[in-house]
């Protein structure tokens, strides 16, 4: 059988969004990956001991993950508070998790501080979003795990049958 894919568990609908929701994705791929036991579930952010619901959070000043793993850039809520330290071990508990299942390949929500792998936001709780990956996608490459945002389960696809 074929690689493991670990999944943003909210991404299968489980509430554990910020907000306290899921935003389940549907797609043939996902539903025929879910029937082949393959999608193995995680949210970073709870690992690393974050409530739900929480306050939202962002990478501050337009930075990224890779910023925040090298000490260099901080994650902080829209009230304040520095969750550097939870994001951090949540990424490391996500790793761990990924490799004691299997995973050589990641599909993460978009936009998360945590999951993002295209686009984040740029740390001030407005809307805006740039280029770059959130703590558990750098931490995730940087230890040669495939990432693919949720919308690019086309192209996870297409490298699985490679």
């Amino acid at each position: 059988m074929s690689s493991a894919i670990l999944i943003s568990a909210c991404l299968l609908g489980r509430p554990v969004r910020y907000d306290g929701k899921g935003k389940p994705l549907s797609h043939p791929a996902i539903e025929r990956w879910s029937a082949e036991g393959r999608l193995v579930g995680f949210c970073p952010e709870q690992a690393g001991g974050l409530p739900t619901p929480r306050p939202p959070a962002e990478i501050e000043n337009g930075l990224t993950g890779e910023d925040v793993l090298d000490g260099k850039a901080r994650v902080v809520e829209a009230t304040g508070g520095d969750v550097t330290a939870e994001f951090i071990a949540g990424a490391e508990r996500a790793l761990a998790f990924a490799r004691d299942n299997g995973c050589a390949f990641a599909l993460l929500i978009d936009g998360s501080p945590s999951c993002g792998s295209g686009l984040i936001y740029d740390g001030s709780f407005a809307g805006r979003k740039h280029a770059g990956n959130g703590v558990t996608a750098a931490l995730f490459r940087r230890s040669g795990i495939d990432v693919f945002s949720h919308h690019e389960i086309d192209a996870l696809a297409e490298r699985l049958r490679k």
